[in-house]
């Protein structure tokens, strides 16, 4: 969570303000660590970590408990989680995986609908076919 952190903070503005260090590291690897470890992330599994953690950060702000940035205003939430989201997507475009964000654009509205649905059991699985669809490749 420290690079999530660090990177959150030196975006300065409203986002910084609301980043809190989490009391305890989340047990076992996230979707996150499992895309990052994946061979279409070799030689920028650090970039490719954050970067997802960011937009997990972000889908968190929207629908569930997060982990690193706490606000009590659910319209600032939704605010700074599509922001969280943006960081994200740019920094994946940055490394030129358009594959990558075309998989996490479907991860985003896909985990709307689940939500919209009431399924969080299907966000949970959402989140698992992308971390798998980014580190090794849809097929």
């Amino acid at each position: 969570m420290e690079p999530l952190v660090q990177a959150l903070r030196a975006e300065g503005g409203t986002l910084a303000e609301h980043v809190r260090t989490p009391a305890s590291e989340r047990l076992g690897p996230g979707p996150a660590q499992k895309a990052s470890s994946g061979p279409r992330a070799a030689g920028r599994e650090s970039e490719y970590e954050l970067l997802l953690e960011m937009i997990l950060e972000g889908s968190l702000l929207h629908y569930g408990s997060p982990r690193v940035v706490h606000t009590d205003d659910p319209d600032l939430a939704l605010l700074l989680g599509d922001q969280l989201y943006a960081l994200g997507l740019a920094r994946l475009a940055a490394l030129g995986d358009l594959e990558a964000v075309a998989v996490l654009a479907d991860v985003i509205s896909g985990l709307a609908r689940a939500h919209a649905e009431g399924n969080p059991a299907q966000a949970a699985s959402i989140w698992d076919w992308s971390a798998t669809a980014i580190g090794w490749g849809r097929s």
